[in-house]
C-alpha cells in the first residue's frame, strides 16, 4: 500500500495564511518600537491620533454596554482625548469603563486580524470603519480637532474601501488592527502612573481609576491590563494566520 508524498508546506496551510504572518509581526513591531521613541508619537503622528481615538471610544462603548450614557468625546491635537460617561454602574462598572480604554481597542484590533484572513471582506469593513467614525462625530465629537480628523479618517477608510483592491485594502485593514492592538503601547507611562496631563489640565489614569474602585495599587492594575492586551494580540494573531480547517 502506497501513500502520496506530503508537501510540508501545504500542511502548515495555504501561502496566502502563512505568508502575511512576517508582514503583520513587522508592522507590529515596527509600531511598537517608534511609540517608544523619544519623538514616536509625532513620527507616527496620525496613527497616534487614531490611537488615542480607539481609546476614549473604548471608554465611551464600555460605558453604553454596562448601561451608562456615553457623553461626548474630545480629541486634542496634542494627541490626548477625553471620554465623558454619565451614570452609576457601581464600583465594578467604574472599573471596566476604565480599563475599557486600555483593553476595549485591543480586543477590536484582534477581531480585525481574524477577519482580515478573508481580503474579500477588507473592502466592506474598511466602509464600516468609515461609517462608524461618522457617527461619532455626529453623536458624541464636540471639539473641531476631533470632528475635523475623524471626517478626514473616514474618508481615507472609504475613499480605501472604493479604490484598493483586496491585497492592498487588506494591508490597510491590518495596518488599523496592528494600531488598535497597540494602543495601549504609545503611553505605557501612563498605564503605571497616577495622573496624566489632559489638554493641560491633570486627570486621574485609568490604572488610578480602577485602583479606587477594586483597591490595590494603580501599577498591579497597569501590569494586569498590559499581560491581557499581550495575550488578546497573541490570540488574534495565532487565529489569523492559522490554516482553515478542511
Amino acid at each position: 500500500m502506497t501513500s502520496l508524498p506530503v508537501d510540508p508546506a501545504s500542511s502548515r496551510g495555504p501561502p496566502e495564511t502563512r505568508q502575511p504572518l512576517r508582514s503583520l509581526l513587522g508592522v507590529l513591531l515596527l509600531i511598537a518600537v517608534v511609540w517608544q521613541l523619544p519623538h514616536g508619537r509625532t513620527l507616527l503622528y496620525p496613527l497616534s491620533l487614531l490611537a488615542t481615538c480607539a481609546h476614549e471610544l473604548g471608554h465611551g462603548m464600555t460605558a453604553l454596554l454596562l448601561g451608562a450614557s456615553f457623553e461626548s468625546f474630545a480629541l486634542h491635537a496634542d494627541g490626548s482625548g477625553l471620554a465623558l460617561w454619565r451614570g452609576t454602574p457601581g464600583r465594578l462598572g467604574s472599573a471596566l469603563i476604565a480599563a475599557g480604554g486600555l483593553l476595549a481597542p485591543s480586543i477590536a484590533g484582534s477581531l480585525l486580524l481574524i477577519l482580515s484572513r478573508w481580503p474579500r471582506l477588507a473592502r466592506g469593513l474598511l466602509s464600516l470603519i468609515g461609517a462608524g467614525l461618522i457617527l461619532v462625530v455626529a453623536a458624541w465629537t464636540r471639539n473641531l480637532f476631533g470632528i475635523v480628523f475623524l471626517l478626514c479618517s473616514a474618508l481615507f477608510f472609504i475613499l480605501a474601501a472604493l479604490w484598493l483592491n483586496e491585497r492592498s485594502a487588506t494591508f490597510v485593514l491590518r495596518l488599523t488592527a496592528a494600531v488598535l492592538c497597540l494602543s495601549w503601547l504609545q503611553d505605557v507611562d501612563y498605564m503605571f502612573s497616577a495622573s496624566a496631563s489632559i489638554d493641560g489640565l491633570r486627570h486621574a489614569s485609568d490604572t488610578a481609576a480602577m485602583a479606587q474602585a477594586l483597591w490595590l495599587p494603580y501599577w498591579f492594575w497597569g501590569g494586569a491590563v498590559a499581560t491581557l492586551s499581550l495575550a488578546i494580540l497573541a490570540l488574534g494573531l495565532w487565529l489569523a494566520v492559522r490554516a482553515p480547517r478542511r
